[in-house]
């Protein structure tokens, strides 16, 4: 049984012992519906080519899913995530037999210089690591109830998603929610990375992967809300986590030869095939993408803090810097939902 199937079913039988549902979700913004122009060709070649999109409007949560959030989530069903259950051996063939057990991808800043070619002087598997104890040793702390959610693999949110009676979003719903309706700009607040100085999103501070002490910023995640919001009163749609889409990866937006100049109404990537990665033939697990950046992005290695940025993620991945936020479709505005927007505004 794949990951998302063996979640779901876990998912299914909570809930029917629990008879538990979440509320009808406040703590949403709605996004009206528009046309906008979707990629970039300056930037990442995946990114291209920008083209001509049309979204229906939607309801989308104001900030990711917190660590607060989630606990509720977890209380009510019991669920418990993919780095917490213990790999299927067949899922990875000639996979050292140490990571094949509950963990997660955790980041530990290098004490020395190193290059930037050999992220594993970075990144390591933690046994033991997942969203309540998040570098593998030590359990969530209270003061970070209000951080996102981390460690979060596409069942993961997927299955948080049903609960709480809403989706994950496209990555077309994601990057115009994300822009703010600031179409074609390079940055979800405008043209300057950090106008007038002024940080705009929570990522890395100084040249990555050393941590610069004497720099000001956040180390790791920082509480939703820190920072401003878009044009849309969103909260953190770039920097702090990549956030999950529900669209599978794909190299580029248009097939080369194909017409980039036509408006698509609500597109989406639904060839699951197509999303394996070609470096690993004998690894057959989708990938989905994730937009928006993290705490880990900056201008020496990864500029994928803008809306337009992309990044594929096998959808049983998790690590300490991918989490997640919902969607909504299929009605309009509605009465509590605007109160709830404007009392958090």
């Amino acid at each position: 049984m794949n990951p998302a199937a063996e979640a779901a079913q876990d998912l299914g039988s909570a809930a029917a012992a629990t008879g538990d549902a979440p509320r009808a979700a406040d703590g949403m913004v709605w996004i009206e519906g528009g046309a906008f122009r979707m990629g970039s060709d300056e930037h990442y070649p995946e990114e291209g080519p920008a083209h001509q999109v049309r979204v229906d409007g939607f309801w989308m949560d104001r900030t990711p899913v917190t660590n607060r959030q989630f606990a509720d989530f977890v209380a009510a069903t019991g669920y418990r995530t993919i780095a917490e259950r213990q790999p299927d051996p067949a899922l990875y063939p000639g996979a050292k037999p140490e990571l094949l057990k509950a963990g997660s991808i955790v980041f530990t800043s290098p004490s020395r210089p190193v290059d930037l070619r050999f992220w594993g002087d970075w990144w390591g598997f933690v046994p033991g690591a997942f969203w309540g104890r998040p570098d593998g040793v030590n359990d969530l702390a209270d003061d970070r109830m209000d951080h996102p959610v981390v460690h979060i693999a596409f069942a993961d949110a997927e299955a948080y998603a049903r609960w709480a009676g809403k989706c994950l979003p496209t990555e077309a719903e994601w990057e115009y929610a994300a822009r703010g309706g600031l179409d074609a700009r390079p940055y979800a607040w405008g043209d300057e990375f950090t106008p007038d100085g002024r940080r705009m999103a929570n990522t890395w501070s100084g040249e990555f992967p050393m941590r610069a002490p004497d720099l000001p910023g956040d180390f790791g995640t920082s509480p939703v809300g820190n920072y401003p919001g878009n044009g849309f009163g969103l909260l953190d749609m770039i920097g702090n986590v990549w956030e999950w889409t529900d669209d599978f990866w794909s190299g580029r937006h248009v097939e080369a030869g194909e017409k980039s100049c036509c408006s698509a109404r609500n597109p989406r990537v639904a060839d699951e095939a197509r999303s394996y990665d070609p470096q690993q033939p004998q690894i057959r697990i989708p990938r989905k993408v994730l937009k928006g950046g993290s705490h880990l992005c900056a201008p020496n290695y990864c500029r994928r803090y803008r809306p337009a940025a992309r990044h594929p993620e096998m959808i049983d991945s998790a690590t300490i810097h991918i989490g997640f936020r919902c969607v909504r479709r299929g009605a309009g505005p509605m009465k509590f939902n605007q109160a709830s927007a404007g009392d958090n505004a």
